[in-house]
């Protein structure tokens, strides 16, 4: 006799990698079968409600039957939800897809860089920190609130000062304008 697993409420819970949780419902689909091998399923009855945390992606197969639908499905999905939609060929697109998301959630995309790596570029922040009384770490805190020279130039006293204090923030706004004493 084979023995049901606990379920297991997923309300603010997310899978371990390389696995997806799917509803019940879907076990003996067709897309589940294109999943075998690549994913592992977690099958749950329960999903929890919708503000769990977790990102929905709605994936969609789009053919010749159902394209007069998909303007409105697309509408309803990214407007008004707010949700991603990808649409799809077939089942096992689909499970293509999934899997490369599942496997990929980990994983960093070499071809976006961190906003704050993009910050903290050489020339730039050595530019900074040629600045009086500016050094790495304050540097890396005035690059963060003012991601480019021009906006770091055009701060305010007041402005700086919240970050590097008083005399420094003096000494920034002079260097910037060549008001040095």
């Amino acid at each position: 006799m084979e023995s049901k697993p606990l379920s297991a409420k997923l309300l603010n819970a997310a899978p371990p990698y390389g696995h997806m949780i799917i509803n019940e419902k879907w076990r003996g689909s067709n897309l589940v079968q294109c999943l075998k091998g690549s994913v592992k399923a977690i099958f749950e009855e329960e999903l929890g409600d919708a503000n769990s945390g977790l990102q929905g992606i709605v994936i969609v197969e789009k053919t010749h039957l159902s394209e007069q639908y998909f303007s409105g499905l697309q509408k309803f999905v990214v407007l008004e939800l707010g949700l991603t939609l990808l649409p799809v060929s077939s089942p096992a697109e689909a499970a293509q897809l999934i899997g490369q998301l599942v496997l990929g959630a980990n994983k960093e995309n070499p071809f976006c860089r961190k906003s704050l790596s993009r910050l903290l570029e050489p020339v730039v922040l050595n530019l900074v920190q040629q600045i009086p009384g500016v050094g790495k770490v304050k540097a890396v805190l005035l690059l963060q609130k003012f991601p480019s020279i021009h906006q770091l130039s055009g701060a305010s006293v007041d402005e700086l000062e919240l970050i590097v204090g008083q005399s420094t923030a003096q000494q920034i706004t002079a260097f910037f304008h060549n008001q040095f004493t």
